[in-house]
């Protein structure tokens, strides 16, 4: 090879394209990590971040190689300070280790140089608290979720932004302008970002209720459209079952990224039986 020839280092293999192979090998199941007290209590464990380790490590070993991702809750490390959040940064080591896609649920979001620090938390290769990807809230408008968005694209990494969510107070805001609503623009511009990804799942996620009923239908949500995946928390505990999940999303369902947490860890703390948890969810997932 001539001196003056030089070789391009190889562009990473896009979050979609690997959360697509995930879901296709093992079912379209993520299971949150949810380290609330009464848990932490119920497993026999302190409300500390020895616990928090603890009961994170716990899930990944048993549901490691069931699900397609896991989603540490980032809330419930950070009320333990430092130390929680240390508790985290091993547990998404840990996920990484164990070949599991990791979901930070953070739902981050801020302008300008406050969103690319957040984004160089998240995104960045070589951040301690990298992730295969993070939630984000648009709410200070989409485009301002910029640094994000880039900076995923570059590293290989995901996002999932917050749409259409299940709790009361969503509809206040997501549901304005009826036809024309922030959940629909939201959508849309999700859609726009994933035409830079080839393939048939783009990097840019939706977060949307397993719970929210006809409003797909009332607001016109086209999420096959969006080419990304949807992340829908709220299966188990929160009321949704799977068949819930195949009539809400409909022809989207392939894009749909089943959640549950507190029903499946519920059942710890021994491996085995989280383990069975998970797989019956899994299999009421993959059912037609």
């Amino acid at each position: 090879m001539p001196e003056s020839a030089s070789v391009e280092p190889a562009s990473p293999e896009s979050f979609g394209s690997r959360l697509g192979r995930a879901m296709a090998d093992r079912g379209p199941l993520c299971v949150g990590i949810d380290p609330h007290p009464a848990l932490l209590d119920s497993w026999g464990l302190n409300d500390d971040a020895a616990g928090l380790e603890r009961f994170s490590l716990t899930v990944l070993e048993a549901v490691g190689s069931l699900a397609a991702a896991v989603k540490p809750q980032v809330a419930l490390y950070e009320r333990h300070g430092s130390a929680g959040m240390a508790a985290l940064e091993r547990t998404l080591a840990a996920a990484a280790e164990a070949g599991v896609l990791s979901i930070a649920d953070a739902k981050r979001g801020d302008i300008g140089s406050t969103m690319a620090a957040y984004a160089d938390a998240w995104l960045r290769d070589g951040s301690s608290l990298a992730a295969d990807s993070v939630t984000l809230s648009p709410y200070l408008g989409f485009e301002s979720l910029r640094p994000a968005l880039d900076l995923a694209a570059a590293h290989g990494r995901g996002v999932f932004v917050l749409a259409l969510t299940s709790n009361p107070e969503g509809a206040s805001v997501q549901h304005v302008g009826g036809s024309d609503s922030v959940a629909r623009r939201i959508v849309q511009a999700a859609a726009g970002e994933n035409a830079r990804y080839p393939g048939p799942l783009g990097s840019v996620g939706l977060v949307i209720g397993a719970t929210v009923g006809t409003a797909l239908a009332d607001l016109q949500l086209d999420l096959e459209a969006v080419r990304g995946p949807i992340l829908a928390p709220g299966l188990g505990a929160q009321g949704a079952t799977p068949a819930d999940l195949r009539r809400t999303f409909g022809t989207a369902y392939a894009q749909v990224l089943g959640t549950s947490s507190r029903d499946i860890l519920k059942a710890g703390p021994g491996i085995r039986a989280l383990a069975d948890a998970a797989a019956r969810t899994l299999d009421g997932l993959r059912a037609e």
